[in-house]
């Protein structure tokens, strides 16, 4: 007896195919449903600390992080026992842009008011980088002033550290004129693992293949 070895058909290998576009196809969709998630997260957290800037202000009739001195902060009780520091009352947030993400000036008075207050979620008690909210690319969240616009107003700006280029654009665009060197959003060149600092303006155009800080007028 001949033994004969039969292979796939036309209609097997068709569903094989079929099967791994399929498979390719949701795989596909899934890390852009997780890239839009992320870019929305960032929207959101920009959006966040600005009404809870805003919020605190409508409450306390003060700035959060000017907000001060400590022991007054502490007597209001309750969240506020925890907090450690706490502004000077001079009507300033001193946070400059080299302090956006080092926790440096009033960063961390201002973080602790905005948790102790209730505004934005986490231990007020946290203190240096901690205190520093992160945000959805594993980056940092970090106010400053003199960042935005580019009419040299020194206006208090949020910015997020680590923005994959395709982020950043479609967070500009969010808000803005999709350009980095202009406008009331602006981006300045990161690096991988660095939570680098607003200065100079990017280039003209975002590339997909760099990392971003970008900061938003509040």
């Amino acid at each position: 007896m001949k033994k004969y070895q039969s292979g796939f058909t036309l209609v097997e290998i068709a569903i094989v195919l079929v099967i791994i576009g399929l498979l390719l196809g949701g795989v596909l969709k899934g890390q852009e449903m997780i890239e839009n998630a992320k870019i929305k997260n960032g929207i959101n957290d920009m959006n966040g600390v600005t009404a809870a800037y805003n919020s605190y202000i409508d409450r306390f009739r003060r700035l959060p992080g000017d907000d001060g001195p400590v022991a007054t902060l502490r007597a209001r009780g309750g969240a506020w026992s925890n907090i450690t520091v706490g502004g000077n009352n001079n009507g300033v947030i001193a946070i400059t842009q080299a302090n956006t993400f080092t926790a440096g000036g009033e960063a961390v008075a201002f973080w602790q008011a905005l948790k102790a207050a209730g505004f934005i979620s986490g231990n007020p008690a946290e203190a240096g980088v901690t205190s520093l909210p992160r945000n959805a690319f594993n980056g940092l969240t970090g106010v400053g002033t003199g960042v935005t616009p580019t009419t040299g107003v020194a206006v208090l700006s949020v910015c997020l550290s680590q923005v994959p280029g395709k982020a950043a654009r479609a967070i500009d665009t969010q808000f803005d004129d999709g350009i980095p060197d202009r406008g009331n959003v602006l981006a300045t060149l990161g690096a991988a693992g660095a939570n680098t600092a607003p200065g100079a303006a990017a280039t003209p155009a975002y590339s997909d293949d760099n990392l971003y800080t970008i900061c938003k007028a509040m």
